[in-house]
């Protein structure tokens, strides 16, 4: 990568981070605070409405924003998405109730600005390294995930739930001035189409049965997340005696325990060629764990054990599933399947909040998990069932500058020519992007750079 390319992805990635940082920290602590601090005293809806508002939000506007992006300019666009963000985290942060804190978190989720973010790395980077700068941003992402796990109990000890709210809104203006001053301006801003997502490309992704099998795995895995995090603060608190500030103590060692277990699974996953039986066994995994937090909710050994599978498992999930999507997401339609996808990762954090928190409220803490175990029952069989993603990788090339433009005939003989190439299993020739795109099979290709130089030679041809 160039060191603009570098620059680029390191502050994008920073400006996801620190925007995911704020929204995670609440995670372990806020259900709580909720039940003690306001009055009349929240109800579990009401709770869980307050974790999981920020989803409904997101996914009515991410798509949206993306697009707006591609007609107003990627920077303005972001500007105003973390604005939007900073207004609703100063919402909660001032709010007297848990009606203001809905709001608020609400309000977050309308500043859905990571479709834009997507499409200005893109505008950023070469196509040939824009999988490893996609890559770094989802890094950033799971580890923001991470940290605030552990940091969150810590900064409610020190600044409580509204300053933490507080230092959300900070976190976002400090994003707005990354964008401003360390993120390059882009010479040129376009649409792509494997980062950003297209209307006339909706129907044929939404009939694609096995990536709406993906769409609802997102779904039920970020709702069991959201469902979990209205739920165990309180359990922990019952059965260890525990103060929430120190739940850090419970988080830090599982979710170390966790990446050592995740890494040589996703390792071993795409090195044999095994991604499906990896991503099988990670939902039974999940599965399981619910189970175990339905039956032992009340025991703290029991809490931890289930958070030591559910974290392996989550993690595994977490980062398989987007490298199954782009095996599978037609290669002219990736940016549309991420889109849906993450649309529907949205949808699931507020359908999780809010079924969980009710669930808890009516009927009580094991119920939600017996709900979160019907969820994973059935994406168990649909992955089951579902076809195993090919061992393929995804390389995309531009043109030269100085190339001649393409005209479709040039192009449709270009595809004929790349397929042709041994190892190639589907080529998309894009002229208004002047860009290709190759889904080469793992084990036929052979000495990858001899194919590139075959690449090459027929894009200067």
């Amino acid at each position: 990568m160039t060191p603009l390319e570098v620059r680029a992805t390191v502050s994008l990635a920073a400006i996801y981070g620190l925007r995911m940082f704020g929204m995670f920290s609440i995670l372990p602590i806020f259900a709580i605070y909720a039940s003690n601090n306001f009055l009349p005293k929240p109800n579990g809806l009401q709770i869980g409405l307050a974790l999981g508002a920020y989803g409904l939000t997101q996914a009515l506007f991410q798509l949206p924003f993306g697009m707006a992006s591609d007609k107003f300019g990627r920077k303005p666009m972001i500007y105003l998405g973390l604005a939007i963000f900073a207004i609703g985290s100063m919402v909660a942060a001032l709010a007297m109730n848990i009606e203001g804190v809905i709001l608020g978190r609400a309000i977050q989720g309308a500043g859905a600005v990571s479709a834009a973010v997507t499409a200005l790395l893109a505008d950023l980077t070469r196509d040939e390294n824009r999988t490893k700068a996609m890559a770094t941003i989802g890094g950033t992402i799971g580890m923001a995930f991470a940290v605030s796990l552990v940091i969150g109990p810590l900064l409610n000890q020190w600044i409580g739930v509204p300053g933490i709210f507080a230092m959300t809104a900070l976190l976002s203006l400090a994003a707005i001035a990354v964008m401003k001053f360390v993120v390059p301006e882009p010479l040129h801003s376009h649409y792509h189409s494997d980062a950003s997502a297209a209307p006339a490309k909706l129907k044929d992704v939404l009939k694609n049965k096995q990536l709406l099998r993906l769409n609802y795995g997102i779904f039920a895995l970020h709702a069991a997340q959201m469902a979990m995090f209205v739920v165990v603060p309180f359990a922990l608190v019952k059965s260890s005696g525990m103060h929430e500030n120190q739940h850090w103590m419970i988080y830090l060692p599982v979710l170390i325990a966790s990446f050592v277990f995740m890494v040589p699974a996703i390792i071993y996953a795409e090195k044999k060629a095994k991604m499906k039986q990896v991503f099988v066994g990670a939902i039974a995994t999940m599965f399981i764990a619910q189970l175990m937090f339905s039956a032992s909710i009340q025991l703290f050994w029991g809490i931890v054990l289930s958070l030591t599978m559910y974290f392996i498992a989550f993690n595994v999930l977490e980062a398989s599933l987007p490298s199954i999507i782009s095996k599978i997401a037609p290669a002219a339609a990736k940016g549309t399947a991420i889109g849906v996808y993450n649309t529907s990762q949205s949808l699931g954090v507020f359908v999780g909040g809010a079924l969980g928190g009710y669930l808890s409220h009516k009927v009580g803490f094991a119920s939600v998990f017996i709900f979160c175990s019907i969820m994973m029952l059935l994406w168990l069989i649909l992955a089951y069932s579902m076809q195993a993603p090919p061992a393929v990788k995804t390389k995309m090339y531009g043109l030269d500058e100085d190339a001649p433009e393409l005209t479709t005939d040039v192009a449709d003989k270009l595809k004929d020519k790349l397929l042709a190439l041994t190892g190639v299993i589907e080529a998309v020739v894009l002229p208004q992007e002047r860009t290709v795109i190759l889904k080469i099979d793992k084990s036929q290709h052979g000495d990858e750079t001899q194919l590139q130089t075959q690449v090459h030679q027929l894009l200067r041809g």
